[in-house]
């Protein structure tokens, strides 16, 4: 087994853990820092709640290009239960092809689900001796949405369940707490001192659009064991299992062809309307008649907006994907009341 020494550290590739509840702001994060200039050379390991993948789509144009071999998509299911086995073989795979002089890395990023628990993620790190000898943990960074967190943190799970939102306030090394723009100095004042409640360690920065100097999260060598095993002494058991709220899922729409813009809007307006309070996040990239690009929308709870156009028609064809998650989602009517937009 590698010592601990600064020597041995060093020579392992640093790993940041990116996490945070549904519509945080990951990905909005995660395109500032891979198109920041940095220069580091970095892989990507981004995990969905559901079978219809998005956020792939969601990554500037230029991060693609950039970054295309190094971006790994983990999909339908939590990187932080039934994945888990799936992270450490994504791992294993990147470690082969550095030994083997394929690949240089100077770090890993990885964005979990906004359903995540961190620990079992951050948990990998220590238990597993080929992880291990390979990466470190450099970090958890834990994006909170300034608007929409106290009800999340405030939210009653069934008896079994954990509250993501309040795991991953608590493993956080860094605290971004997004979206100030939205709410006043006296909710942030307020929100502030919740997230201390939780963890007084953690450094809190307030952030729009998720943009923060990028040096302050790359190599902090923020993750600190012992700290955690006086929080959770049970850290480092491999026994128990995180268990989700059975009531939230995900929805994965893929529909050949062009939608309606107008029947679109009118579909997104009537289901905030009536289901906004359970809908956790919608996101979607949308095909449109009468337009060559595809238009991206995003939404948290009852907060929407179309976020940009993306010009890459030639290369997806004309079809949309979209993902709904949230509590008590009837799957088959979401899929048939959009079908009938197209």
């Amino acid at each position: 087994m590698l010592p601990n020494t600064a020597e041995a550290l060093a020579s392992k590739v640093p790993v940041l853990v990116l996490t945070g509840f549904l519509g945080s702001g990951k990905t909005t994060l995660l395109n500032h820092i891979l198109t920041a200039p940095h220069g580091k050379r970095l892989a990507v390991i981004e995990n969905e709640f559901g079978e219809v993948g998005v956020d792939d789509a969601l990554l500037a144009e230029n991060t693609r290009v950039q970054h295309e071999e190094q971006i790994i998509e983990m999909m339908n299911g939590c990187i932080c239960c039934t994945v888990r086995s799936d992270l450490i073989a994504v791992l294993q795979k990147l470690a082969a092809r550095v030994r083997a002089g394929e690949l240089r890395l100077d770090g890993i990023l990885i964005e979990t689900t906004g359903l995540a628990d961190p620990a079992p993620v951050a948990q990998t790190f220590f238990v597993d001796y080929s992880v291990k000898a390979f990466a470190r943990l450099d970090g958890i960074v834990t994006l909170v949405d300034a608007r929409h967190i106290e009800q999340h943190l405030d939210e009653e799970k069934p008896e079994g369940a954990e509250n993501e939102a309040v795991e991953q306030v608590a493993f956080a090394d860094r605290l971004l707490l997004n979206k100030v723009d939205l709410v006043s100095e006296a909710d942030l004042g307020r929100v502030e001192a919740r997230l201390r409640a939780i963890n007084r360690f953690a450094p809190i920065q307030r952030c729009e659009q998720a943009a923060v100097d990028v040096g302050s999260l790359l190599d902090i060598r923020g993750f600190d064991l012992e700290r955690t095993l006086e929080m959770d002494p049970e850290f480092l058991s491999t026994d128990g299992e995180h268990a989700h709220d059975a009531s939230v899922s995900s929805v994965g729409i893929n529909e050949e062809g062009e939608v309606d813009f107008e029947l679109v809007q009118d579909w997104v307006h009537t289901l905030l309307q009536t289901q906004g309070a359970r809908l956790y996040r919608m996101k979607g990239v949308l095909s449109v008649a009468g337009r060559r690009e595809q238009l991206v929308f995003q939404a948290v709870h009852m907060v929407f907006k179309w976020t940009s156009e993306l010009r890459r028609e030639e290369e997806t064809g004309r079809r949309s994907r979209l993902v709904v998650i949230g509590k008590d989602l009837d799957h088959a009517q979401l899929r048939a009341d959009f079908a009938a937009c197209v």
